[in-house]
């Protein structure tokens, strides 16, 4: 029978694999297996492979959708500036903007409202483009502390200022019409800020889906904006046909601005009703408040028809003269003389009106 012979383990020194502590021991036959360099399966390769050119797949995917203003996101109220552009919207009915309060806090915000990316530097970061009433309305329930201090946004990229302003005027054109007057002042701002060089240009292109006759009309109150704006009280409630004709007034005498705003800064109207008649009324003053009331401006009205009536029959007539004082240290002027009347003091506060305004 033919002697066979015993087999022993491989040396671990021939693998550069011994562990110089166990000196001339034996190691075992795991320490020989174990000292092989492991190696991953083609497999285990393949499929990181793949999971890693999904994750980068769906990151640029969701890069795309946030850029193309196809992912709603939701900031922190603070992080959005609701002044980024001249607003065409210059107030909300607060019966309307108070049911659209009670609608989020019922329902939560349904649409999101739409914002630029204005960079990382910029504070806030966000400047929002349509939805001013949404996301005032979120500001009120978050003061309130029936909000999460959150807006639902998707970020545009406008191409130009302009691109941003149209989407801004078409948001609200086709959700809440505004008005002729808010329409015609908003192209004018944008004149103002650059955005369009002329009111021609700007009309054209804020309102380039309305009507040639609608486009005319807007145009028409642009010259109540340029001469009244920031002295009518109630502007939005100039409606069509008053506007209008309160345009081919202004148009047609060059006086009558200047004579509105020295009639509204010194009687203000109590409301929008007031303010229509008072601009309606074919001489500007007529049916205006005094300090006094109805009261006093009827006691004015007597006392210059008066003086004017008794310097007419005076006989014979003397040349009026005025004689003025200042006091420097009262800070009074004090203005007498025959030339004094009712009608001179009537005269003076319209002047100081204007002079103060």
């Amino acid at each position: 029978m033919a002697k066979r012979k015993r087999l022993t383990p491989a040396n671990p020194d021939y693998l550069g694999q011994a562990d110089a502590g166990e000196g001339d021991a034996a190691p075992g036959p795991k320490a020989a297996f174990a000292s092989a360099p492991s190696r991953a399966p083609i497999a285990e390769i393949a499929r990181e492979t793949s999971s890693a050119a999904a994750l980068g797949e769906l990151s640029r995917s969701m890069e795309e959708a946030r850029a193309q203003g196809r992912m709603i996101l939701a900031l922190p109220l603070d992080q959005v500036a609701a002044e980024h552009l001249v607003r065409d919207r210059m107030g909300a009915d607060d019966e309307d903007f108070a049911a659209l309060i009670e609608s989020l806090a019922a329902r939560g915000q349904q649409t999101p409202v739409e914002v630029v990316d204005r960079g990382t530097d910029a504070a806030p970061r966000y400047g929002l483009i349509s939805g001013w009433r949404r996301l005032a309305a979120l500001r009120h329930l978050a003061e309130e502390g029936r909000g999460a201090g959150e807006v639902l946004a998707v970020v545009r990229a406008p191409r130009t200022a302009s691109d941003a302003y149209v989407a801004m005027v078409e948001e609200n054109e086709i959700r809440v019409g505004l008005s002729y007057y808010e329409r015609a002042r908003i192209a004018v701002k944008a004149v103002e800020e650059g955005v369009f060089e002329t009111r021609e240009e700007a009309l054209r292109a804020l309102f380039a889906n309305v009507s040639r006759a609608k486009r005319s009309k807007i145009r028409s109150f642009t010259e109540i904006v340029v001469a009244l704006d920031g002295v009518l009280v109630f502007p939005t409630a100039l409606a069509e046909r008053s506007g209008l004709e309160l345009a081919r007034r202004l148009a047609k005498d060059p006086d009558l601005a200047s004579q509105i705003k020295v009639d509204l800064a010194a009687y203000p109207p109590a409301n929008a009703a007031e303010e229509l008649k008072r601009l309606a009324a074919p001489a500007v003053g007529q049916g205006m408040r005094t300090k006094h009331g109805r009261a006093g401006a009827q006691t004015e009205a007597k006392a210059t028809a008066a003086s004017d009536s008794a310097d007419k029959s005076a006989a014979p007539v003397a040349p009026l003269r005025l004689e003025t004082t200042y006091d420097p240290e009262r800070r009074e002027i004090t203005v007498s003389g025959s030339g004094v009347s009712a009608s001179l003091h009537a005269e003076l506060e319209r002047w100081l009106a204007v002079r103060l305004s």
